[in-house]
């Protein structure tokens, strides 16, 4: 009793801290120092990065040389990517199979996919329809769509850079071209070879075969072997594989590669080759997916100011002076003048196609079907 009676004598904030302690109530002190570690648990982990996955369909064979070679490192390329992921599908033909293979692609939920050859332009216009989430890139073309951008580079300027090389190095000034398609992506490059060779030596004639494909190296082969026989010694080509290089050397001449370094394949004749580096433009468009920039309905056309283009390292065999001439060339390309295309120019008929003075716009160029003054061939 006599302890009873002492509590109800303490004062009363003493004996509602002697309560609060007996219920378990943690200090004031300790609730402070927890909040921290409460604030921290309330935090939203970061957002991981986006991955964006990415298809690519080739004509041919990747191999070690060549259109869908040149490709693929540029596929490499996004590969290295820390956040990209890539797949490819190739010697795709174009046509049914190839709609399939975009189709399937497309399924899977990748993000973006580049077809690559010129023949694929209807059936990424048919299946990008079936899938307007899905991103498509086509090489060459120049059909467009909302979720459909065409693109390609301004290889006719490494063309005519060979070209100077070409005209330089005949001595029967019969050149010998190996073409596959008569579309304006193929007459424009022969074209410009052919200025570029006529700069140096107006007395040259460029004599064109049509092996009406892609990726046939017995055919470019053989069509190689025509020209030679006809008399050309120096021989290029709008092929995949190195066979026509193969074919000069073995008959003694000259050759420059197209799409890849070939020198290897004819280390004896190969002068150069017009060569594609499509890393910095396909890392560049994957970035555009991933950071929300890319716009469907577009066309785009990479220059050699832009690393898309160039030519090989000139072989041994040509002289310094050719060497430095085309050098100086390539430097006011690099530098952005572009006069290869610039009037005044004639037709194969004589007739004067570009008048002087004047420069013809992208559209020209992109849809040219005539050749030039000097060329041996038709366009059909």
């Amino acid at each position: 009793m006599k302890k009873l009676l002492k509590l109800i004598g303490l004062p009363a904030a003493l004996l509602l801290a002697l309560s609060l302690f007996a219920c378990g109530e943690a200090p004031q002190q300790e609730k402070k120092a927890e909040e921290p570690a409460k604030t921290e648990e309330a935090q939203a982990p970061a957002e991981e990065p986006k991955t964006v996955q990415v298809g690519f369909i080739y004509v041919s064979p990747v191999g070690d040389a060549g259109y869908s070679y040149a490709h693929d490192l540029g596929r490499q390329a996004v590969e290295a990517l820390p956040w990209a992921t890539t797949k490819y599908a190739e010697s795709v033909p174009e046509g049914a199979d190839s709609e399939r293979v975009l189709r399937n692609m497309a399924r899977e939920g990748l993000d973006i996919i580049f077809a690559t050859s010129f023949g694929y332009m209807d059936p990424v216009m048919k299946v990008a329809k079936e899938f307007p989430d899905t991103k498509f890139m086509h090489c060459s073309g120049f059909k467009k769509g909302p979720n459909v951008s065409n693109y390609f580079g301004r290889i006719y300027q490494a063309r005519y850079l060979t070209g100077l090389i070409a005209g330089s190095m005949t001595k029967s000034n019969k050149l010998g071209y190996v073409a596959a398609f008569p579309i304006p992506e193929v007459i424009r490059g022969i074209n410009a070879f052919t200025l570029g060779a006529r700069q140096v030596n107006p007395d040259v004639k460029v004599h064109v075969v049509w092996t009406k494909t892609w990726y046939d190296p017995a055919l470019e082969k053989d069509a190689a072997k025509s020209l030679l026989d006809a008399g050309c010694d120096v021989i290029t080509q709008h092929q995949d594989s190195p066979a026509a290089q193969e074919a000069a050397q073995e008959a003694g001449a000259y050759c420059i590669g197209y799409n890849s370094d070939m020198s290897s394949f004819a280390p004896k004749a190969n002068l150069t080759s017009a060569i594609w580096n499509w890393g910095p433009m396909y890392v560049k468009t994957v970035e555009a997916v991933r950071d929300g920039s890319w716009q469907g309905d577009q066309s785009t056309w990479w220059s050699m100011q832009d690393g898309v283009v160039d030519i090989a390292p000139m072989g041994a065999m040509v002289p310094d002076d050719v060497k430095s001439m085309v050098n100086a060339k390539r430097a006011e390309l690099m530098a952005g003048k572009d006069a290869i295309f610039a009037g005044p120019i004639k037709n194969q008929a004589g007739e004067v196609a570009i008048a002087e003075g004047v420069t013809p716009d992208d559209g020209a160029l992109l849809g040219m079907g005539w050749f030039v003054e000097g060329v041996v061939g038709t366009t059909n």
